[in-house]
């Protein structure tokens, strides 16, 4: 299975949100998947099993728990496909950033008495 194809779930991507906090027991998601999604605890169990085969969670066995973790790997791999078309999104995240930072500190020169007034003449 395609990386995009396990990624195109919610289900799955959601997993994998709740697993980026750390290490979580298959009980532990399955209670949050079933009440954020209202599935059954095996469609939740189908769901790991699909990240598991496509690498992008490990299991480990600790007595009769079985702990979930991301693999960040396949994780490298989409980021690198990605990396191609980064050049369309981040001129615009830039001017976003540019525009906030002004915003910023326009007002904590409105705040402080220092800057232009609300006519945008200073005092």
């Amino acid at each position: 299975m395609h990386a995009f194809d396990v990624l195109g779930d919610p289900v799955r991507r959601r997993i994998l949100e709740l697993l980026a906090g750390g290490e979580m027991t298959s009980g532990a998601v399955c209670e949050v998947i079933r009440e954020e999604f209202g599935i059954s605890q095996p469609a939740v169990s189908q769901h790991l099993k699909v990240l598991r085969e496509g690498g992008f969670a490990t299991v480990r066995p600790e007595g009769t728990r079985r702990l979930y973790a991301v693999n960040s790997e396949p994780l490298r791999e989409i980021d690198a496909w990605l990396d191609r078309f980064r050049r369309f999104w981040t001129p615009h995240l830039d001017a976003l950033a540019t525009e906030l930072a002004r915003g910023r500190r326009e007002r904590r020169l409105r705040e402080s008495g220092e800057g232009p007034t609300e006519q945008g003449r200073l005092p």
